[in-house]
């Protein structure tokens, strides 16, 4: 297919603007994306899930002898100790701020790597090439970086905007099934928070499969509407959190053996259904949400008792000081926020 075909989503942000090119054969674009940013040198960081499908065919595009760093695959790699060696491996290879790293990989890639760019010799230039839908329709835009501790996800980290970002949907093909339809939740996500179109292509069959560029792209489209307007997270973008302050504790209580797809599959099906029976939204939305998920074989039932969630839920690091807010859908296409008192979290079963 023509690269004519790709669609190209730009993103405003306070260092000026860059382009997401989504479709097939995006990965052609990455000589032209290293040349625009003045780059001598260009440093790949990727996992060793990814690295023998695609690393290869990356570095082909790129200078002769362009370094690589290639760590663990999965989230139990996403902390500090791994970046210290994502940044001895930068300088080691003496890489300067005039430099390039390419995040080669899904949402703990480009979180480190991006993460690891923003803090190498104070920041130096980040392009993102995603391989798993998760990461092309969410992760890899916007500028979120970052790092678990062991009291939560990604508490650590800092606003640091790619380059430029190459979504190339051949590399999706590779995925598992499983992990192709992890990041399908984060899509239904930006259904109900902003387009209802979208989540009802998403929640019809086939929908999805025959639509991916598409699906992709209107995602693309949505976080840099929303990003454009809060690029610091101060106000709109948090929901962009929807079904994650309680997904990330789902995922914490499974020391990561429930995937963040499944996590906020199962935190978006709760929180509807408290909003349900609190009057915050249209009755039986939380089964047409539920209804949408279960096409793609995602849970929607809380897998722990709410009393270990609700301790979980206080490490979030949304919480602002004894007030915890929680993005919830008053229809399809339309999410407010609404914050509760930590209070009322630790101390009431707010969730069947």
């Amino acid at each position: 297919m023509p690269l004519s075909s790709l669609a190209h989503i730009p993103v405003s942000c306070s260092g000026g603007a860059y382009q997401v090119s989504v479709g097939p054969g995006a990965l052609e674009l990455l000589p032209e994306a290293v040349a625009k940013s003045g780059a001598r040198r260009v440093a790949v960081i990727t996992d060793s899930n990814v690295g023998p499908l695609h690393l290869s065919r990356v570095l082909s595009f790129l200078p002769p002898d362009s370094p690589h760093f290639i760590f663990p695959a999965g989230e139990a790699s996403k902390h500090l100790g791994t970046i210290g060696e994502m940044l001895d491996f930068l300088a080691r290879e003496q890489l300067t701020r005039s430099d390039l790293v390419v995040a080669l990989g899904g949402g703990v890639t480009g979180d480190m790597a991006g993460f690891t760019a923003a803090i190498y010799l104070r920041g130096i230039s980040v392009l993102q090439l995603p391989t798993t839908l998760l990461a092309a329709i969410d992760s890899s835009v916007g500028g979120k970086t970052g790092v678990d501790l062991p009291q939560g996800k990604n508490l650590a980290g800092a606003f640091w905007q790619p380059r430029a970002v190459l979504c190339d949907t051949d590399l999706l093909s590779t995925l598992p099934r499983r992990i192709l339809f992890d990041g399908v939740a984060e899509a239904v996500k930006y259904g109900v928070i902003r387009d209802a179109a979208l989540f009802r292509l998403l929640a019809t069959p086939g929908g999805f499969q025959e639509n991916l560029r598409q699906v992709i792209a209107r995602c693309v489209e949505i976080k840099a509407e929303i990003v454009a307007g809060d690029e610091f997270d101060r106000g709109e973008r948090a929901l962009l959190n929807f079904g994650h302050t309680l997904g990330h504790a789902v995922e914490r209580e499974s020391d990561f053996a429930i995937s963040h797809g499944q996590a906020v599959a199962i935190g978006m099906v709760a929180v509807t259904r408290l909003a349900e029976e609190r009057g915050w939204c249209e009755a039986g939305l939380h089964a047409q949400i539920a209804q949408a998920l279960e096409l793609y074989e995602l849970p929607v039932e809380l897998p722990y008792p709410w009393e270990r969630l609700a301790e979980a839920m206080l490490h979030d690091k949304k919480r602002r000081g004894n007030e915890l807010t929680l993005v919830v859908p008053e229809c399809l296409g339309r999410c407010v926020l609404k914050t509760l008192p930590v209070a009322e979290l630790a101390g009431e079963r707010l969730l069947p």
